[in-house]
Formats: structure tokens, C-alpha cells, sequence
């Protein structure tokens, strides 16, 4: 027992230092890109030597990666939930709305990384948020083939809905961001204008001829 303690001390320290340094890198994302962030001043902001920080990360770059997946993982939980447990267009709008609105009111610091990162200077960062997003779009798509309109319906055309909706979503948490930081209309506004578009997409989806569906030429 006596054996057990220490290494386990040592796994929280390990923890706790791991999630200050994320925490670092969030709050000096606020005002610059990633690119331009020196590991010193993460490591400085923590109060640990440059040495320690290659005990959880590889680089910056692999700590902005795991930001992505930290960003971005939860929010696929709670998207994917609502479209699986909704069948209703309506009510799946609203959780959809709802839950990307409430998403940003908690964990504003992410979604401007992600925004911004998503185009930005660091590769890796890059590569795995578009990693993301096509894992996200795959599991829309599959959970929007389960639907009676989407019967008939191609592999590919299914994939570009799932894109679609994915897509919307990125830009719909972009501006409740912009809302909440006074740059843009206000989050009632935003949020009226992501139901309609959504209503919009829901609509041509129950017009949409599939390539499937379409007569050889």
C-alpha cells in the first residue's frame, strides 16, 4: 500500500501539470495564433522548466493537437446524442441550435481556437481538426441515413449532407462567439438565423433527387 501512494501522487501531479499546461496555451490563444506561440511562454505561464514540458507533450504543435481533440470531442457527444434520440426535424433543430449556443456560453476559449486554427499556420493542428470534422460529418450522415427521407440515397450524397450539417455548425458556433464577444448580432438573432437555415437544408433534403435514385444516361 505504502508503495501504491506515491506513484499515484505522482500520476495527479502529472495530471494537474498536464491540464495547466493546456489551460496555458488556451489563455495565450486568446490573443495570438499557435504559430506564434513559443514553448518558454507556455511553460513560464505554468511555472515549470521548458525541460518538463516534453514529459506530456511532444511540441506545441502536439499540444494544440490535443486541444483540437479536447475542442471538438465533447460536442460531437452531445450533437450526435440529440440527432440519435430526435426524429422530429423541429425539435432536432432546436437541440442542435441549443446545443452549440450552450456549447460556446461554456468553453468560449475553444471554439476561437478551432475557428481560428482551422485555416491557420501550424499543420498538424490543421490536419487534425479536419480530421475531426470528417469524422463528425461521417457520423451525422450515418445517423441521417436512419431516416425514412433519406432512403434511396446515395453513400456520397449522405456524406454531403453530413458535411453540410457539419460545416453549419462551425459557422453557427462562430457566430455565437462573435455575439458573445459584442462583434456580431446578438445570440437571439443567431440563433433565429441558424434555425432557419437549418429549416431551409431540412427542406431541400425532403426534395433532394439522390444519384441513386437518378436514370442511367
Amino acid at each position: 500500500m505504502s508503495s501504491r501512494t506515491p506513484h499515484t501522487q505522482r500520476d495527479l501531479q502529472k495530471a494537474r501539470t498536464r491540464r495547466a499546461l493546456l489551460d496555458a496555451g488556451l489563455a495565450l490563444l486568446e490573443e495570438q495564433s499557435l504559430s506564434s506561440i513559443g514553448l518558454r511562454e507556455i511553460t513560464r505561464a505554468v511555472g515549470i522548466s521548458p525541460a518538463a514540458f516534453y514529459r506530456h507533450f511532444r511540441d506545441v504543435a502536439d499540444l494544440g493537437v490535443t486541444l483540437v481533440e479536447e475542442s471538438l470531442g465533447s460536442l460531437h457527444t452531445v450533437i450526435r446524442a440529440g440527432l440519435t434520440e430526435r426524429s422530429d426535424d423541429g425539435e432536432r433543430i432546436d437541440h442542435l441550435v441549443g446545443a452549440i449556443a450552450r456549447f460556446v456560453r461554456e468553453h468560449p476559449e475553444h471554439i476561437r481556437f478551432v475557428v481560428r486554427e482551422r485555416h491557420g499556420g501550424v499543420a498538424a493542428v490543421r490536419t487534425a481538426i479536419g480530421a475531426q470534422l470528417d469524422r463528425f460529418a461521417q457520423e451525422v450522415a450515418e445517423v441521417l441515413a436512419r431516416d425514412e427521407v433519406s432512403r434511396g440515397w446515395s453513400q456520397a450524397d449522405l456524406r454531403m449532407l453530413g458535411e453540410t450539417y457539419v460545416d453549419h455548425m462551425v459557422m453557427t458556433a462562430s457566430a455565437f462567439l462573435e455575439a458573445a464577444l459584442g462583434e456580431g448580432p446578438p445570440e437571439d438573432v443567431v440563433a433565429g438565423t441558424a434555425r432557419r437555415q437549418l429549416r431551409l437544408i431540412s427542406l431541400g433534403r425532403r426534395h433532394w433527387t439522390s444519384d441513386r435514385a437518378l436514370p442511367a444516361s
